[in-house]
């Protein structure tokens, strides 16, 4: 998150290995709550059933909280008076935890319990909201020692959605399109930058220039748009350790990925609100983020300065380029002092997690086409695996945020 849960990561469906379905071998499903869950009612904003279900589960999770039994009735009282409820501060930080933990597109799930969970939820309006964003960044950032943080802002409510950030990540590239039919900067980046043009910002047309962040309060209200001060967009220049001309190219990345545009789902309260991060694996970066042909696309650039023959595809001059664009990541990052993970490293941590967890009894469902890194997967110890399947009723989790 990005360690490793980066939506921008867009993955094609893989080809199931040939002995089978790369998403067999489930656990066995777990038994039926003691008490039957109540069935949602007319008037009721948060399902109730969920709410119990959570309830319980922290409960179950968490020594020492005892008996939910009196929490659970309080949870539904709240939500037949009120149509949803209020999680304590600690529900909602073992919830945003869990909900690391449930993701199955991230290999960095080994880490889950270090989140730094922010309680904002007092902070409804686009200036509270762009002022802790900032914050969250110089946290998150810390002076290069990256920290897994989530900030969680105003749940919806009923007849009350809440403010939302309209940013795919808190730090993000312009992108637009040049005379000549190619691009400058980011071309994911193009709609927000259209959009916050549209609003009064004025973009320099250079090819790395962070994207102001955009709230916008409620549905039909006019976002705002709030330029990210410097102290809080670490940023990595990139060189390589083997060729100094590396660094005439120009390239950098930003040090924290925090994804702002997914609703945090816990106990069937919706956080629209709630960016989160981990630290980047460098394969986001060298793989995709700088090599996809509909971003940076700098395969052939960094070819062609490596002196190599791009005259076929036999030559593996793509494959070539792109270990050299790695290394140059890697390399630059760890220079910096910022951190960072390589793809070896952390697939045989994610395979310590699913470790952990299959002795507590927990599944651990993973995506087998995110959880392999797109450098090298073959040499990596998740690519010769099955996995939990994926479900996508699991909660608490980080779901796809419904549009206004």
């Amino acid at each position: 998150m990005s360690l490793i849960f980066n939506r921008l990561r867009t993955r094609r469906p893989v080809t199931a290995p040939a002995d089978g379905c790369p998403f067999a071998h489930a656990h066995p499903a777990p038994g039926p709550p003691l008490v039957p869950e109540p069935p949602p009612r007319a008037g009721h904003f948060t399902d109730p059933g969920q709410a119990a279900a959570f309830v319980r589960q922290f409960h179950r999770e968490q020594p020492g909280t005892g008996d939910p039994a009196a929490r659970v009735r309080a949870v539904l009282d709240e939500i037949d008076r009120t149509g949803t409820y209020r999680q304590t501060s600690a529900e909602l930080t073992y919830g945003a935890r869990l909900a690391w933990r449930n993701a199955a597109r991230c290999i960095g799930r080994l880490y889950w319990r270090s989140l730094v969970v922010r309680d904002l939820r007092q902070l409804s309006s686009a200036d509270d909201i762009a002022t802790e964003c900032f914050e969250h960044l110089r946290l998150a950032g810390n002076g290069g020692r990256i920290r897994p943080v989530i900030s969680v802002f105003a749940p919806d409510r009923p007849g009350r959605p809440a403010a939302r950030v309209l940013n795919q990540q808190l730090v993000r590239y312009a992108g637009h399109p040049a005379g000549d039919g190619g691009w400058i900067g980011d071309p994911a980046g193009a709609q927000l930058t259209a959009r916050a043009r549209d609003l009064g910002w004025k973009c320099g047309g250079e090819r790395f220039e962070v994207l102001p962040l955009l709230v916008q309060e409620r549905p039909g209200a006019r976002p705002r748009w709030y330029g990210l001060p410097d102290d809080t967009t670490l940023e990595v220049r990139l060189t390589h350790p083997d060729h100094a001309w590396f660094a005439e190219l120009g390239l950098r990345w930003y040090a924290v990925p925090a994804i702002s545009d997914m609703t945090l789902e816990i106990g069937g309260v919706h956080y629209p609100t709630a960016p989160f991060n981990g630290w980047y694996m460098g394969t986001e970066i060298g793989a995709r983020d700088l090599a996809d042909a509909d971003r940076y696309d700098m395969l052939a650039t960094v070819a062609g300065r490596l002196g190599l023959d791009t005259s076929s595809a036999r030559t593996l001059w793509r494959d070539r380029a792109l270990v050299e664009l790695n290394i140059a990541v890697l390399h630059s990052f760890q220079e910096a002092g910022v951190t960072i993970a390589d793809h070896h490293t952390e697939s045989e941590r994610f395979l310590r997690h699913i470790a952990q967890e299959q002795r507590l009894g927990r599944p651990t469902p993973a995506d087998w086409s995110w959880i392999v890194p797109p450098v090298s997967g073959g040499l990596t110890p998740v690519y010769h695996r099955y996995y939990d399947p994926v479900d996508p009723s699991l909660r608490p989790a980080f779901v796809a945020r419904e549009p206004w």
